[in-house]
């Protein structure tokens, strides 16, 4: 019985879904100026320039939207001044002269006009809008606080920002303008999709959406959103995948009668405590290295190993999860359940080394990202 209230809630979800034939994903870029060095001052500028704006943007954008909810509960006003404000034919005070959106679009436009794109700013203003009317039902019974933006907002960047966006193979990246700036992106060792994606965006295969720039300690972050069309397989949603998570081995799953293992402990656990390892005896023999020309030479084999165990826990994961969804494909099924996650999840956030080392979290969001990709609905249980 249990099995089938599965079945029948993934067959109604399935035929309300086949009409969404696309779906979206964000990528983390880092981009350089292209220009030479004594000609980048001046981008870095604009760009600190624009995120200030953002910044303040955000704050007046969202402290008006929340007057403009929040007016008619103000009961210690007067008549006179919720007068004012509700109605513009008979006060030029009043605040309600066009759309709820253009108001604040109009706003921030008027104030910050010549110092940054309206694109951006409308782009904002959109985003803004959209989260606040998702909890605007929170802020008025007092479950929420509105939200305060910090002056490292990412920037939004709409898609007509962008142009000539072209692969370099001189400088082995692809090169486009944004905001009038000349950038080029930085993919270092790259053991994800990110090259083919970018590959794919030229090939016109995808599309690309309102992205995010994120300046974070010196360096320029592309969130890039890409849509793109689903995967079509031969899947039926009434052949289910029953798969777990743990420590012995990364995913166990099994579908029409067959079950495998996927990763183990020793593979995954093992190495990530030998990395963890290896950094710390680094860093104990920092204070021993040949001291003269600074910290960074020091520290030069600490740098050398920044980041590693992230980057290896990630391409594990990929590699699980993708296995999975291979698995799923295979198997024909259109359904995948991750049993008892909750409990795990509980587990593991009382045990401290079971939390540290093994990313359930960072798993369950590979796996429903590709499962979404594939066309499988994920229920996690």
């Amino acid at each position: 019985m249990h099995i089938n209230i599965y079945k029948t809630k993934t067959l109604l979800k399935h035929l309300v879904e086949m009409e969404k034939a696309t779906i979206t994903l964000t990528r983390r870029i880092q981009l350089l100026i292209d220009l030479p060095a004594n000609e980048q001052k001046e981008m870095w500028e604009k760009l600190y320039r624009y995120q200030n704006r953002c910044f303040r943007a955000a704050n007046l954008i969202v402290s008006h939207l929340y007057v403009q909810e929040m007016i008619k509960d103000f009961f210690y006003l007067t008549e006179d001044v919720q007068y004012k404000l509700a109605d513009v034919n008979k006060d030029e005070m009043g605040i309600f002269t066009r759309s709820k959106t253009h108001t604040t679009a109009r706003m921030v436009f008027d104030r910050f006009k010549g110092e940054i794109p309206t694109d951006i700013l409308g782009s904002l203003n959109n985003t803004i809008q959209s989260t606040f009317s998702k909890n605007k039902a929170d802020y008025w019974q007092g479950a929420k606080s509105l939200r305060n933006f910090k002056k490292d907002i990412p920037i939004p960047l709409p898609v007509k920002c962008i142009s000539k966006m072209k692969y370099n193979p001189e400088k082995k990246a692809f090169c486009f303008n944004m905001f009038a700036i000349p950038v080029k992106t930085y993919l270092g060792k790259d053991f994800t999709d990110k090259r083919l994606i970018m590959e794919q965006l030229l090939r016109e295969e995808i599309k690309l959406c309102t992205s995010q720039i994120q300046l974070k300690a010196g360096k320029i972050y592309w969130l890039a959103v890409f849509e793109f069309e689903k995967e079509e397989h031969l899947l039926k949603p009434e052949i289910i995948a029953e798969a777990s998570l743990s420590l012995e081995h990364p995913i166990v799953v099994k579908a029409n009668n067959v079950r495998i293992n996927i990763g183990s402990k020793e593979e995954f656990l093992y190495r990530r405590l030998a990395i963890q390892a290896s950094q710390k005896r680094i860093q104990a023999g920092v204070a021993y290295a040949r001291s003269g020309n600074g910290a960074k030479r020091k520290q030069k084999a600490l740098y050398k190993t920044e980041n590693l165990e992230s980057r290896y826990v990630s391409h594990r994961l990929h590699l699980y999860s993708r296995r999975l969804i291979d698995f799923c494909i295979q198997q024909q099924a259109g359904t995948l359940i991750l049993k008892d996650q909750e409990d795990k999840i509980g587990i593991a956030k009382e045990q401290e080394f079971v939390l540290r080392n093994w990313s359930y979290y960072e798993l369950q969001t590979k796996i429903k990202y590709k499962a979404e990709k594939a066309g499988i609905e994920l229920i996690i249980g």
